[in-house]
Protein backbone atom coordinates (compact mmCIF):
# COMPACT_ATOMS: atom_id res chain seq x y z
CA UNK A 1 0.00 0.00 0.00
CA UNK A 2 1.04 3.50 -0.75
CA UNK A 3 2.23 6.48 1.29
CA UNK A 4 0.46 9.58 2.04
CA UNK A 5 1.03 12.68 3.08
CA UNK A 6 -0.25 12.44 6.53
CA UNK A 7 2.40 9.00 7.05
CA UNK A 8 4.85 11.41 6.28
CA UNK A 9 3.66 14.33 8.85
CA UNK A 10 3.39 11.38 11.02
CA UNK A 11 6.69 10.21 10.92
CA UNK A 12 8.09 13.45 11.10
CA UNK A 13 6.31 13.87 14.88
CA UNK A 14 8.21 10.80 15.68
CA UNK A 15 11.16 11.60 15.06
CA UNK A 16 10.81 15.00 16.34
CA UNK A 17 8.57 14.33 19.44
CA UNK A 18 8.96 10.51 20.06
CA UNK A 19 7.37 10.67 22.89
CA UNK A 20 4.17 11.95 21.28
CA UNK A 21 1.69 9.14 19.97
CA UNK A 22 0.58 11.36 16.83
CA UNK A 23 -1.77 8.94 15.80
CA UNK A 24 -4.81 10.87 15.99
CA UNK A 25 -3.46 13.10 13.04
CA UNK A 26 -4.10 9.43 11.34
CA UNK A 27 -7.41 9.81 11.24
CA UNK A 28 -8.23 13.51 11.77
CA UNK A 29 -5.21 14.61 9.16
CA UNK A 30 -7.11 12.58 6.62
CA UNK A 31 -10.44 13.45 7.53
CA UNK A 32 -9.04 16.76 6.86
CA UNK A 33 -7.16 16.20 3.35
CA UNK A 34 -10.48 14.34 2.33
CA UNK A 35 -12.51 17.06 2.79
CA UNK A 36 -10.53 19.88 1.05
CA UNK A 37 -10.44 17.23 -1.75
CA UNK A 38 -14.15 16.49 -1.64
CA UNK A 39 -15.11 20.05 -1.50
CA UNK A 40 -12.77 20.68 -4.61
CA UNK A 41 -14.34 17.89 -6.68
CA UNK A 42 -17.86 19.08 -5.15
CA UNK A 43 -17.30 22.90 -5.93
CA UNK A 44 -16.47 21.45 -9.82
CA UNK A 45 -19.72 19.75 -9.97
CA UNK A 46 -22.27 22.20 -8.64
CA UNK A 47 -20.72 25.28 -10.94
CA UNK A 48 -21.35 22.41 -14.30
CA UNK A 49 -25.31 23.87 -13.15
CA UNK A 50 -24.15 27.35 -12.49
CA UNK A 51 -24.37 26.98 -8.51
CA UNK A 52 -22.31 27.07 -5.86
CA UNK A 53 -22.54 24.71 -2.91
CA UNK A 54 -24.95 26.74 -0.75
CA UNK A 55 -27.00 26.94 -3.57
CA UNK A 56 -27.44 23.01 -4.13
CA UNK A 57 -27.99 22.37 -0.68
CA UNK A 58 -30.76 24.87 -0.44
CA UNK A 59 -32.02 23.73 -3.52
CA UNK A 60 -32.24 20.19 -2.56
CA UNK A 61 -33.30 20.07 0.97
CA UNK A 62 -36.01 22.03 -0.97
CA UNK A 63 -36.54 18.87 -3.05
CA UNK A 64 -36.28 16.00 -0.30
CA UNK A 65 -38.82 18.17 2.48
CA UNK A 66 -41.42 17.16 -0.69
CA UNK A 67 -43.46 19.65 0.20
CA UNK A 68 -44.78 21.69 -3.08
CA UNK A 69 -45.66 24.25 -0.89
CA UNK A 70 -41.88 24.44 0.74
CA UNK A 71 -40.82 25.15 3.68
CA UNK A 72 -40.59 28.39 6.26
CA UNK A 73 -36.79 29.97 5.56
CA UNK A 74 -36.31 29.43 9.58
CA UNK A 75 -36.94 25.82 9.05
CA UNK A 76 -34.55 25.87 6.13
CA UNK A 77 -31.82 27.57 8.23
CA UNK A 78 -32.37 24.92 11.00
CA UNK A 79 -31.78 22.15 8.37
CA UNK A 80 -28.57 23.99 6.82
CA UNK A 81 -26.92 25.11 10.07
CA UNK A 82 -25.68 27.85 9.20
CA UNK A 83 -26.69 31.25 10.26
CA UNK A 84 -30.25 33.08 9.06
CA UNK A 85 -28.24 35.77 7.10
CA UNK A 86 -26.73 32.92 4.99
CA UNK A 87 -29.71 31.40 3.97
CA UNK A 88 -30.91 35.04 3.07
CA UNK A 89 -27.62 35.61 0.99
CA UNK A 90 -28.55 32.16 -0.61
CA UNK A 91 -31.84 32.68 -1.28
CA UNK A 92 -31.28 36.22 -2.44
CA UNK A 93 -29.04 34.59 -5.44
CA UNK A 94 -31.82 31.91 -5.75
CA UNK A 95 -34.58 34.20 -6.41
CA UNK A 96 -32.63 36.32 -8.72
CA UNK A 97 -31.78 33.23 -10.46
CA UNK A 98 -35.69 32.13 -10.88
CA UNK A 99 -34.66 28.29 -9.09
CA UNK A 100 -36.90 29.71 -6.11
CA UNK A 101 -39.50 31.60 -4.31
CA UNK A 102 -40.00 33.19 -1.19
CA UNK A 103 -43.62 34.64 -0.02
CA UNK A 104 -44.68 35.68 3.21
CA UNK A 105 -47.50 33.23 4.52
CA UNK A 106 -50.63 34.77 4.30
CA UNK A 107 -51.82 33.12 7.38
CA UNK A 108 -48.89 34.59 9.72
CA UNK A 109 -47.43 37.57 7.72
CA UNK A 110 -43.88 37.12 10.38
CA UNK A 111 -43.02 33.93 8.40
CA UNK A 112 -41.72 33.50 4.91
CA UNK A 113 -42.39 30.45 2.76
CA UNK A 114 -39.60 29.00 0.41
CA UNK A 115 -40.84 26.96 -2.43
CA UNK A 116 -39.04 25.46 -5.50
CA UNK A 117 -40.08 26.92 -8.82
CA UNK A 118 -40.46 24.07 -12.22
CA UNK A 119 -36.83 25.51 -13.48
CA UNK A 120 -35.34 25.09 -9.67
CA UNK A 121 -36.83 21.69 -8.92
CA UNK A 122 -35.96 20.63 -12.97
CA UNK A 123 -32.04 21.74 -12.51
CA UNK A 124 -32.53 20.18 -8.56
CA UNK A 125 -33.16 16.71 -9.66
CA UNK A 126 -30.45 17.00 -12.93
CA UNK A 127 -27.77 17.64 -10.26
CA UNK A 128 -28.81 15.25 -7.36
CA UNK A 129 -28.06 12.48 -10.17
CA UNK A 130 -24.84 14.04 -11.30
CA UNK A 131 -24.49 14.90 -7.60
CA UNK A 132 -24.65 10.98 -6.48
CA UNK A 133 -22.63 9.91 -9.76
CA UNK A 134 -19.78 12.10 -8.55
CA UNK A 135 -20.05 10.46 -5.14
CA UNK A 136 -20.26 6.96 -6.34
CA UNK A 137 -17.05 8.14 -8.23
CA UNK A 138 -15.16 10.05 -5.44
CA UNK A 139 -15.67 6.61 -3.31
CA UNK A 140 -14.96 4.01 -6.26
CA UNK A 141 -11.84 2.90 -4.50
CA UNK A 142 -14.32 1.43 -1.36
CA UNK A 143 -16.14 -1.67 -1.92
CA UNK A 144 -20.04 -1.61 -0.44
CA UNK A 145 -19.01 -3.31 2.81
CA UNK A 146 -16.14 -1.00 3.47
CA UNK A 147 -18.40 2.29 2.80
CA UNK A 148 -20.88 0.89 4.70
CA UNK A 149 -17.75 0.23 8.04
CA UNK A 150 -16.53 3.68 7.26
CA UNK A 151 -20.32 5.04 7.55
CA UNK A 152 -21.02 3.66 10.57
CA UNK A 153 -17.58 4.41 12.26
CA UNK A 154 -17.97 8.05 11.06
CA UNK A 155 -21.39 8.36 12.49
CA UNK A 156 -20.42 6.70 15.96
CA UNK A 157 -17.63 9.75 15.99
CA UNK A 158 -20.75 12.27 14.95
CA UNK A 159 -22.88 11.46 17.77
CA UNK A 160 -20.48 11.31 19.77
CA UNK A 161 -19.67 14.72 19.59
CA UNK A 162 -23.38 15.72 20.19
CA UNK A 163 -23.98 15.37 15.89
CA UNK A 164 -27.31 14.07 16.75
CA UNK A 165 -30.70 14.63 14.87
CA UNK A 166 -34.36 13.31 16.60
CA UNK A 167 -37.72 12.74 15.74
CA UNK A 168 -38.88 15.85 16.44
CA UNK A 169 -36.21 17.80 14.68
CA UNK A 170 -36.93 16.02 11.60
CA UNK A 171 -40.68 16.80 11.58
CA UNK A 172 -39.93 20.48 12.42
CA UNK A 173 -37.79 20.30 8.87
CA UNK A 174 -41.11 20.43 7.03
Amino acid sequence: MGRDAVDLIVEQWARALPDLDASPMEVLGRLSRLTRIVERELKKLFSEFGLERGEFDVLATLRRAGSPDGMTAGALARSSMVTSGAVTNRLDRLVAKGYVTRDVDPENRRTVVVALTPTGRDLVDRAIVAHVANEQRILAALDRHQRADLAATLRTLLLSLGDEVNDADAADET
